[in-house]
């Protein structure tokens, strides 16, 4: 059985939504990011990023991990490829195009949205984005995503997926990169399309009942 370490609040949503689309059974291993505790090294601390156990298992300390059998993959994209391509069926690609559109959309949600999207999430997390000076920051960070936002924007003109005109393990990767920046309303009321997409499949069941359980995930 597939065994993934992490929680829900983290990057984790992603192979753990692709979970529940799959309908697959798994063992969740909890394992919580060392800075939401006092001590991490404490005796009785939980187990989390910086426990020797789970350096064990991922000498980077970072989630969501996951063992196949045996197989260890640390990155949180590798591993819902991987799972989608393992498992097949429609989340995964029909053929070698489909492959590379899907890593495509995959690499472009990882090296021109997530870092910036991230400023937006981390200010709302924290408080900040209801201030003025948060939603300054927001409206900067607005104006880098604009670009890829635009290249989004053009797609699902056309589009209602990421790739092959279906729900995919693309649309997983991509949504929820896309999601960091979704507490700034303005940037996806200037991209409506790219908004309709985001709400088309964050309304499916798998992401319900993946997002249900990180609200109700206790730290």
């Amino acid at each position: 059985m597939l065994k993934i370490y992490g929680v829900y609040k983290s990057r984790a949503t992603r192979i753990l939504w692709l979970m529940e689309e799959l309908g697959t059974p798994f063992e969740l291993v909890p394992v919580l990011q060392a800075y939401k505790l006092k001590d991490p090294m404490a005796p009785d601390a939980r187990l989390n990023t910086r426990s020797p156990e789970f350096l064990a298992v991922n000498p980077m300390g970072s989630i969501p991990t996951i063992d196949d059998d045996g197989l260890v993959l640390n990155e949180s994209l590798a591993q819902t490829i991987y799972v989608a391509k393992k498992s097949g069926g429609p989340l995964a690609p029909k053929d070698a195009a489909e492959d590379a559109l899907m890593l495509q959309w995959t690499l472009f949600g990882a090296t021109s949205i997530e870092t910036e999207a991230l400023k937006i999430s981390m200010a709302n997390g924290e408080g900040r984005l209801a201030s003025e000076a948060g939603q300054a920051e927001a409206k900067v960070v607005a104006r880098i995503l604009a670009r890829p936002f635009g290249v989004l924007e053009k797609h699902f003109a056309t589009h209602d997926y990421a790739v092959g005109d279906r729900f995919t393990v693309a649309d997983i990767n991509l949504g929820e990169m896309v999601r960091y920046a979704q507490a700034y309303q303005p940037l996806f009321d200037a991209h409506p399309k790219t908004a309709a997409w985001l709400t088309r499949i964050q309304s499916r069941p798998g992401f319900r009942a993946m997002w249900e359980k990180r609200l109700a995930e206790v730290e």
